[in-house]
């Protein structure tokens, strides 16, 4: 995400009421998985006894009337013997569910859907739980006050999920540390586009209405889904390697997104040179109204931004697909390895192309008068609400710096390379980086970054 470009209107409070389905308690038993899985800053997210391998969500939008009609088919495994399970929803109403292809008990309750299925299941078994749901989607609130879920936009709308909006559109496992696959097909009066992640494999128009399917091949933690509907400019290109390039702008800013535009094939060659090879089958863009969202997003394979982003931003956003989309935060905890290494590729592309250096940008955030980003350490944010505040971003990238200037450049771009290359496609924590870090270069003293700068309180007295 691009803090520079995220807007934070008044905070709003939340709620969300117990709706109760078909008759079934929902309560939990010895083998239900649990209802949350104790992130300390969202401890509802997600859900444990299971890990989703694949959604594939089949939606209906209208936006004259703001109604989805969708079914989600969630193929997951079980972790334990389970006699009921729980999915992150917010809104909408459930019309059915059925495990295994059979009609299961269910209940809500505040964000949680309980299921309970015909037939217990087993440790490892892989099931498939299909939900059918309907209604007017929620723009959710953040502790922060800025808004996610499904934002009605001018001419459709624009599902973004971080950290916990996806749950506004569609039932899952809302939770970085639960990446899956994807299909996602969006159905649309004709005349209007549906953009989503990873590739579009088919369109089909029929009475009225165009059926848009995107698939994405590689694991993808669900707050980097997104579903665009409106009226868009589709262009499609190559990148480096003949990588895929799509990218869908939205014709009032066709003009002042043309910079940008020609600019994606060299920032992806450029961060590849960098980071290593692109970890997805394709990239691009999603470029919407400057008043359709308050931020910029890395919706993986697509990041999505409001208005033409600057070269700085469209730089942060595409370092997200290494730093944040492939390499995935284990908790919420860690969100430095997703912004603080976003923000320092922009560190980094200025001083390859005639700007600062990384040691002049690190010694005029020190200096100057930056208070903000002393208020806590970027790996230990001080609440939700602040999770993508400046400490996470700017002191996340100082840290970069440090181990930068201690280990020297060849054993610097082994360690974020190799970093990007270790976790592909998978998860990580703080505490894997740290010790990351010390594995590659054994001869150097990391103590004082980790204490002072990473973990520690307050302005380092050394810089």
């Amino acid at each position: 995400m691009s803090r520079s470009a995220r807007l934070v209107p008044a905070a709003a409070a939340l709620l969300l009421l117990a709706v109760t389905g078909t008759a079934c308690d929902g309560g939990a038993q010895d083998t239900a998985g649990g209802p949350g899985l104790h992130d300390p800053y969202f401890p509802k997210a997600g859900n444990g006894g299971y890990d989703v391998g694949h959604y594939a969500l089949t939606l209906d939008y209208t936006p004259a009337g703001r109604r989805l009609t969708g079914t989600a088919v969630i193929t997951a495994r079980a972790t334990q013997d389970l006699s009921a399970f729980d999915l992150d929803l917010a809104g909408l109403r459930v019309d059915s569910v059925t495990v295994e292809g059979r009609a299961a008990r269910w209940s809500r309750r505040g964000q949680e859907l309980t299921v309970r299925p015909h037939a217990g299941l087993s440790d490892g078994e892989t099931f498939r739980t299909t939900v059918r749901y309907s209604g007017t989607p929620r723009t959710l609130t953040d502790p922060d006050g800025s808004r996610e879920g499904w934002l009605p936009t001018a001419d459709g709308a624009l599902a973004l999920g971080e950290p916990v909006g996806s749950m506004a559109w569609f039932p899952g496992n809302h939770h970085p540390s639960d990446k899956a696959t994807y299909d996602i097909t969006v159905t649309v009066p004709s005349g209007l586009q549906a953009v989503s992640n990873g590739e579009l494999t088919e369109r089909r128009t029929k009475g009225g209405r165009t059926a848009y399917h995107w698939h994405t091949a590689q694991p993808m933690a669900s707050y980097l889904a997104t579903v665009a509907v409106g009226h868009y400019d589709i262009a499609r290109s190559t990148g480096p390697h003949g990588l895929p390039i799509l990218t869908a702008v939205d014709p009032t800013q066709a003009g002042a997104s043309a910079k940008a535009l020609s600019a994606i094939r060299g920032v992806i060659k450029w961060e590849e040179t960098n980071f290593g090879p692109y970890p997805f089958s394709s990239t691009g863009v999603i470029i919407d109204r400057p008043d359709d969202a308050g931020y910029a997003l890395e919706t993986q394979t697509r990041p999505v931004f409001p208005g033409a982003p600057d070269t700085s931003t469209l730089v942060h956003e595409l370092a997200h697909q290494w730093y944040g989309d492939s390499v995935t935060p284990a908790s919420w905890r860690d969100m430095w390895l997703n912004e603080g290494f976003a923000t320092y590729a922009e560190w980094l592309y200025k001083e390859d192309h005639g700007g600062p250096s990384t040691r002049e940008t690190f010694r005029r955030f020190y200096d100057g008068d930056h208070e903000e980003i002393w208020a806590f350490p970027p790996a230990r944010p001080s609440s939700a609400a602040h999770i993508s505040d400046s400490p996470v971003y700017q002191r996340g990238a100082m840290v970069l710096e440090k181990i930068r200037r201690t280990t020297g450049d060849d054993t610097f771009y082994d360690i974020v390379q190799g970093w990007a290359a270790a976790h592909r496609h998978g998860t990580a924590s703080t505490a894997q980086f740290t010790a990351y870090v010390e594995k590659k270069a054994p001869d150097k003293d990391f103590h004082e970054i980790w204490k002072d700068w990473l973990y520690g309180d307050g302005r380092p007295r050394h810089a």
